[in-house]
Formats: structure tokens, sequence, C-alpha cells
């Protein structure tokens, strides 16, 4: 009985290329690789050399045919943008494997190397690894070509205030810093009444109204012209304008309601202060402490004006002061502060400490003001006023004075502030003393409110020394460390950019 044995392994065997007669495997074009590649060039048809547009001034790349996208180096958006540049050439071979060769950052070269499959002769596989040298070429993209240009603008945002204090500017200046809104801008101007923003589309000038519809109280309203018109293709091309008015009201400002608005913010009296302007007005009755808020829709159906500008303030002593209770109050009263105190002072004004003229007053300062100090106010007795809700209230329910804020010494804590606020970039001849003044009033209202603060960028100056933690008056001065608790701060020198929720 005889086993069946298994058949030997037939190994494969080799045979001789038909051109150099080397041994190689077996092939459908029986030639070896060197020599299949001296007969065809599967990399025929792809340029070596492209050329790659680049903005500097914004730093993105152009994808034909006008759509301009940003890449970092070697990224895989910028390998993208190469390999869409021989899109066509690519067509006839088999893309294995692509990747970038490193060059010199500022050689404005780019080099992607390739590994490209193509069928040749009787059906054998070609695979061929080569290197394309993209040279990067400086070209200005339209946006930038508009911004260089600075006269070239579809749409124009015009915010306007017509008050003598910039305040509410000032403020409005820090939340479009903070949520970047001026990112888009061609061009920022300064003007008396107000800023003008330059826009090279509708889109973003209508994205500017909105915001500051929700920021400040303040109404709008817009037109356009026509530029040109292309009857062929039935295309318009408009200018846009919009203007912002911002109610003429700054913080610190006596003003007088109307009868009907003052009875619907809860029968307070007519004559009020302003405490702030945010998204809308915040008043205090300084003879009850009833604060209400105006937002903007509701003052434009009821406007009032300010009595007195910030320079028609004047200084006052005090001679006595007591806490006052508050008076009883009706039915549909509105809500009372708790971070006032109400109380009932005689104040004499400086310039008047040679005769014994005293005013009667109640003020919401109560917290702060003792006998002896300097006080800075309105008077009443003395004035015009010039207002037509004003000329028609009774005597007796006009006060005779109206205190604003307690006056002290305000170089010192000048110099001593270790913080500072970012500016826009605008068009302007220069800040003149009046400008630097209100400037260091709306930073003084920083450190005070912290209402307006916590909304706020602040940076850290680290220039000025911090010396104490209280001014001579005896008044709390807010330090950067009790800042940090509000808010997220950044430092210029670590290079943060800064932000807050």
């Amino acid at each position: 009985m005889e086993y069946m044995k298994e058949p030997a392994t037939v190994s494969q065997g080799n045979i001789l290329c038909c051109q150099c007669g080397i041994a190689i495997p077996p092939n459908p074009a029986n030639m070896c690789v060197a020599c299949l590649r001296t007969q065809v060039d599967i990399t025929e048809g792809i340029p070596k050399q492209v050329i790659v547009h680049f903005c500097k001034q914004c730093g993105r790349y152009l994808q034909p045919p006008g759509t301009w996208i940003q890449c970092a180096l070697e990224s895989r958006e910028l390998l993208t943008l190469c390999l869409k540049k021989i899109k066509a050439s690519l067509s006839k071979v088999r893309l294995i494997e692509a990747g970038f060769v490193w060059t010199e950052p500022h050689s404005k070269r780019l080099k992607v190397k390739l590994t490209v499959q193509k069928e040749v002769i009787n059906g054998a596989v070609l695979q061929q690894v080569f290197i394309i040298e993209y040279v990067v070429q400086s070209q200005m993209c339209d946006d930038c070509h508009r911004v260089e240009a600075k006269d070239f603008w579809k749409a124009v945002v015009q915010i306007r205030q017509k008050t003598l204090h910039k305040k509410t500017f000032y403020y409005l200046e820090q939340l479009i810093l903070k949520h970047r809104l001026h990112q888009n801008t061609l061009r920022i101007k300064e003007i008396h009444d107000g800023l003008d923003f330059y826009y090279a589309s509708k889109q973003h000038a209508q994205k500017m109204v909105d915001f500051l519809q929700c920021t400040v109280p303040c109404r709008s309203k817009s037109s356009q012209r026509l530029i040109s018109h292309d009857i062929h293709s039935n295309t318009y091309n408009y200018k846009s304008t919009f203007s912002v008015e911002i109610v003429p009201v700054c913080k610190d400002n006596v003003v007088c309601l109307s009868p009907k608005l003052a009875q619907s913010l809860g029968n307070m009296s007519q004559i009020c202060i302003c405490l702030r302007i945010t998204s809308a007005i915040h008043l205090i009755d300084p003879n009850t402490l009833q604060i209400a808020e105006v937002d903007g829709n509701t003052y434009w159906r009821h406007p009032f004006n300010s009595l007195f500008q910030p320079k028609q303030l004047e200084e006052f002593i005090v001679m006595d002061i007591s806490r006052a209770h508050g008076r009883k109050q009706g039915a549909g009263a509105g809500m009372k502060s708790n971070k006032h105190t109400l109380a009932e002072a005689w104040v004499q004004k400086t310039s008047e400490l040679n005769t014994d003229t005293q005013y009667f007053c109640r003020t919401h300062l109560g917290h702060l003001l003792n006998p002896g100090d300097l006080v800075l106010g309105f008077d009443l007795v003395n004035c015009n006023l010039n207002d037509e809700f004003a000329n028609k209230m009774n005597p007796h329910n006009v006060p005779d004075v109206v205190l604003i804020k307690k006056s002290y010494d305000r170089t010192k804590r000048q110099r001593r502030r270790n913080w500072k606020l970012k500016e826009l970039e605008r068009d302007r001849e220069g800040m003149d003393t009046d400008d630097e003044r209100q400037y260091q009033d709306f930073l003084e209202d920083l450190e005070e409110d912290e209402a307006i603060r916590k909304n706020v960028n602040i940076y850290k100056n680290a220039v000025i020394p911090v010396e104490s933690d209280t001014d001579d008056e005896g008044i709390p001065r807010i330090s950067l460390a009790e800042m940090l608790e509000d808010l997220q701060i950044s430092q210029d020198a670590t290079g943060g950019e800064g932000g807050g929720n």
C-alpha cells in the first residue's frame, strides 16, 4: 500500500526584463520598473509649479474663482486648496497620498509631495512619487482694498447723542470693544455729536444697529441712495445710511418727567436723577428713594430732557444732615433703592460762605455725607428752568437744591489708578481738556458703580503703584483686586485679549 505524497510547493520563477535583461518577477509589461518609467511618465500633464495668491493684510488665500479663506501653514485646509488647483490634472491618475514638505516660512514656497498610481502597458500599475512647488504671490483681497481705500463703503451707521457730556459714548465704546463689533468696520470717524462707522456690506451695519438697540436706549431709521444700476443684469448698487439717536440723557443728569410718565412709574416725583444709562435709563427720586427704569420705547413716547448741564454743577458744604424717614407710599408705588440712604440736609454754597443763605433739601446720599463735607449739586432756586414740564409744576414740589455726588480731590485717585481701558482706533483731531476731564469722570464712575463695571473689560496697568485702599475723605477706592471678582481681566503684557461674560 502506497501513501499519496503532497505535491511540492512550486516557487514563482523570475523572468528577464525585455529592455535591460535583469531578472524581475513576472508582470504584464515584462519590463522592470526603471525601464517602464523610461517608456511611460504617469505624471505627464500634471504641472510641477503652481501659483497661489495670498493676501498679506488679512492672511487669507484665494480659492478660485473669488473666495478668500483663512488657512494655517501645513494645515489640512491649505492642502485641500493646493490640490484643488491641480484637480483637473489629477483626474487621469489615482491619488494615493499627499503631504507637505517643510520649507522656510518666509520663502514664499509651498512644496507638496504626491504619490499617484496609473495603469500603463498591458494593465501594469505604475506608482510614482513627485513634488509640486507652489509659488505664493501677494495679492490684496477685495475686503482689504476697501479698508485701504477708506472712502469705499456701502453702509454707514451714524450714532448721535445731543448732550455735552460723553459718558454714554465712553460706555458704549467699551461694549463695542468687548463684543468685537469694530472688526468689520472700514473706518471709524469721530465728529462733534457722535461717531460714524463705515462698513463694506449692509449686513454688518445692520448687525451694529441691532447691537445698539439692545445695549443703549435709542431709536434708528435707515435710508439708501442708488449709486448705479445695470439694466442688463437687473442689479442695483446702493449706499445705505443708518441713523441711530441715543436718548439725550447722561449719568448724574437732573430730569423732569411728564406727569403722565411719573404717574405710570409708580407716582414718583417729576424731578429725578439719572443714576446710570445701560439698556434703559435708571432714575431715582431723591425725595423718596423710589427707583424706576425707562426703556427706549417709553422714552420716545414720553420724551424729557436734562434740566442742567454738568458744567452747571455748584459746590455746596453740608452744614447739618440727619437721616429722614421715608414718606408713606400710596397704592401702586414703585420699588425703593437699598443702596442709598434718605437724609435731610442743610447746605450752603461755598461761594456764599460770607452770607447766611442756606438751603434745605432731601438727598439720597445720606450714607456718604457728613457735616462739613463738600458735595456737588444743582441750585433750582436761583436758576431759570427752560422746560415745559418744570414750568408747569407746583413751586412747592420743586426742591431748592438737588445734590448729585460728593466732592473730593480726584487727582489723587487718578494718580493711584492701576488699571486702564482700551480705545477704538478712530479718526479724530485730538482730545481736548474738556474731553479728558469727561473721560476721567467716566473712569471714576466705573470705580464707584459695580453695575456698569461688570459690563466692561478692565486691563491691568502695572506702571502705577497701589498706595492705599481709601481716599483721604474716607471713600472706599475700588482696586484692581476687587474688580477681579466681577470681571475677567487680561494683562496687556501677556498678550491677552480680555473678555467677560
